[in-house]
């Protein structure tokens, strides 16, 4: 789990880390929800961001950092309670900026949200916690 910032305030937790898919999930509780009781936009946009960035920082490798720069997610299902599964792939990786969709379901395998993450590759930079990129 991780337990820092927003994603630890929302219990996010990753349980699939490559660097061509990343999953990870929440548990829907009503702090999460919006005034009329339902689950908030915003965490459908935190976990398409989470699950891309991990990705995407995971193919950089230790070449830079990855910062996102543009969030589109579309709600489709609305939700009260029980799990989401968000689940990142790459559309296009390249030298200055990768594409990542991420599709979110519910715990009956229902898409609830979807979205496409841009992020720009910061070359030169160092990610403490960064492997070198094999290509091999």
């Amino acid at each position: 789990m991780m337990k820092s910032g927003l994603t630890g305030l929302l219990g996010l937790e990753v349980t699939q880390m490559t660097r061509d898919a990343v999953t990870v999930t929440a548990e829907v509780t009503e702090a999460l929800h919006q005034p009329h009781g339902l689950l908030h936009g915003g965490v459908h946009c935190t976990l398409a961001e989470t699950a891309a960035s991990i990705g995407a920082q995971l193919w950089l490798g230790s070449d830079g950092v990855v910062v996102g720069v543009s969030n589109h997610t579309d709600f489709l299902r609305g939700m009260k309670r029980g799990r989401l599964e968000a689940h990142a792939t790459p559309i296009h990786r390249g030298r200055l900026q990768q594409l990542w969709q991420v599709d979110i379901h519910d715990g009956q395998q229902r898409l609830v949200a979807t979205g496409k993450v841009r992020l720009q590759n910061l070359t030169g930079r160092r990610h403490p916690d960064a492997v070198p990129r094999d290509d091999g």
